[in-house]
């Protein structure tokens, strides 16, 4: 985070709880900006020693990197509402591979805590940019809570082209869905040797048990040699569709930024969602029947540019402020006369 925000910006807090999540405050590109991140090392929770029981021991809990615990879950869900008051957009360095689910975790009302990061995203009214960074993944229940369905009008999602994303790894996928009879279905189904055993083997004679027996062997060991070929494959195939080319062509990410370039293109995203989310406002003010996909629809049919292009959309609504407004005047005359038809209509009957 310190690396992406503007030198000298980035402020870390509450750095002593949940510390398997990181967040703060910085700038990017002057503005101003709240940030969620993970942190990938091992951390250590200190339950402290009640000072009522005399027999009570402080207690240190290991937490792994890269998973979420009820702390976490809750420091993320509490950090969301204060940038939400506060009025900023968020970045969101999604690298986590979970929750936790252990017993202890789930008297620790994990379940809750997570929903609560759900809630807080629901009712957030600025834009969130979650991105995966460079060999970054989210997996697991830490993507249900982050999936920009659950506010479509303020949450998208990006990734560098090294990270990975879905809710299995893929070691778990091939255990799912190519399991080990698949795998030597596809075996016979493709290798040659194992092809011409077969065969011998059907040619066979029933009577002659030792030659079949013998053939057999030959299959099993010709098997035992193939799995750990077919399992990497089957494990590189599963993680072809994790990758970020294959996310976006789903439409679970909305663009690939690498590393190297992302400061700049969310530089200019924020800026654009600024101003277009400002004139947003004004059309659903204008007239209280546009949602914001409607009111969007509006802004697009002005845009003489490409409208996938940050920095011309953003230069295209500064040259043509006036052209804007006057539009959203025109669509505010237009909603007062259809309210005057609808009365007057009512006032026939």
């Amino acid at each position: 985070a310190a690396g992406f925000f503007d030198k000298g910006s980035w402020k870390e807090y509450l750095s002593g709880w949940g510390k398997s999540t990181v967040i703060g405050r910085g700038r990017l590109g002057g503005i101003p900006m709240g940030a969620i991140a993970v942190e990938t090392r091992l951390v250590e929770r200190i339950v402290p020693a009640d000072p009522a029981d005399p027999n009570s021991r402080e207690a240190i809990q290991p937490q792994a990197g890269q998973v979420l615990f009820p702390d976490s879950s809750y420091k993320t869900a509490q950090a969301l509402r204060d940038f939400n008051n506060e009025g900023l957009p968020v970045m969101i360095f999604a690298n986590w591979r979970g929750f936790s689910g252990g017993s202890r975790d789930m008297s620790g009302e994990i379940l809750k805590f997570g929903s609560m990061i759900v809630d807080a995203l629901r009712e957030y009214n600025h834009p969130i940019y979650i991105y995966f960074p460079p060999f970054g993944e989210l997996r697991g229940g830490s993507w249900v809570v982050v999936d920009p369905t659950i506010n479509e009008e303020k949450m998208t999602m990006f990734s560098d082209p090294d990270a990975r994303g879905g809710i299995l790894e893929p070691a778990g996928i091939v255990e799912i869905k190519f399991r080990l009879a698949d795998q030597l279905k596809a075996m016979h189904r493709i290798d040659p040797q194992l092809q011409m055993l077969d065969a011998e083997l059907e040619a066979t004679d029933d009577t002659d048990q030792d030659a079949q027996e013998a053939i057999k062997e030959q299959i099993a060991a010709r098997e035992d040699l193939l799995k750990p070929v077919y399992l990497q494959a089957a494990t590189e195939f599963a993680d072809l569709h994790d990758k970020t080319g294959r996310m976006k062509a789903k439409g679970v990410i909305k663009d690939s930024v690498p590393w190297a370039r992302s400061r700049e293109y969310f530089f200019y995203l924020a800026k654009r969602r600024i101003a277009q989310d400002n004139y947003i406002s004004q059309l659903k003010a204008a007239d209280s029947s546009l949602d914001y996909n409607r009111a969007l629809n509006v802004l697009k049919s002005l845009c003489t540019v490409d409208w996938e292009d940050n920095h011309a959309v953003l230069d295209f609504y500064s040259a043509n402020h006036a052209a804007i407004i006057s539009k959203i005047n025109e669509v505010k005359v237009a909603a007062i006369k259809a309210q005057i038809d609808a009365l007057q209509k009512q006032l026939g009957e």
